[in-house]
């Protein structure tokens, strides 16, 4: 689930996902690779490209493979309709992904987190403070690495006890982090301490 974006590596999660099931650890898994509806985005020229660029890599996968990967464009002209295809996609997932390449704060990741699902994410940016590694998600040191990130889907799959544990603390995770009263009370621990002993809701 992302913006088809160079820097969110939809073709590396394609490959990586193709690299996984070679073998029988991943038989029944489907990928699916889920963006905006590129004609409903006018700020983002570079998307009918990269999905152009992941249709290419879908059309030369042997069949048997194809059938098992989905590429998935959502609308955007209703915000409604967007959210509950994007609720029900990251609610039926059984491993989100976001591999980045470049990444702030993700927020697929704490949205995905929040169902409870267990994520595989690139070891960079704000996503390194989301996710503890082997806690509440899985990290990927190289982003690059197409066999460490097959590796750690293939072991997801063949252990869904640790899958569960993962997206039971991930939940708790964001609950405890990323909520809004967390932050509300954080702003008022904040500006009490710089009022002083005075109660922030005395009048100056």
């Amino acid at each position: 689930m992302s913006r088809w974006d160079r820097l969110k590596d939809m073709t590396g999660v394609l490959r990586g996902f193709v690299r996984a099931i070679d073998g029988d650890d991943l038989r029944g898994a489907h990928l699916v690779l889920a963006g905006p509806d590129v004609s409903g985005v006018s700020d983002d020229p570079e998307g009918a490209e990269v999905l152009q660029e992941c249709r290419e890599v879908w059309e030369g996968l042997p069949q048997e493979i194809r059938d098992r990967v989905h590429l998935a464009s959502i609308p955007m002209e209703e915000g409604d309709e967007n959210a509950v295809i994007v609720n029900a996609l990251q609610r039926h997932a059984a491993v989100v992904v976001q591999k980045s390449l470049v990444e702030g704060f993700g927020l697929t990741v704490t949205e995905a987190m929040w169902k409870g699902r267990p994520v595989i994410a690139s070891r960079l940016g704000g996503i390194q403070d989301q996710i503890t590694h082997r806690q509440d998600g899985f990290l990927v040191d190289d982003p690059y690495d197409l066999d460490e990130f097959a590796g750690a889907l293939r072991q997801l799959f063949a252990d869904p006890g640790l899958a569960a544990r993962l997206g039971v603390a991930a939940h708790a995770r964001v609950l405890e982090e990323y909520v809004g009263d967390v932050h509300l009370r954080r702003y008022v621990d904040l500006f009490a301490t710089l009022v002083g002993e005075r109660s922030v809701l005395d009048p100056l």
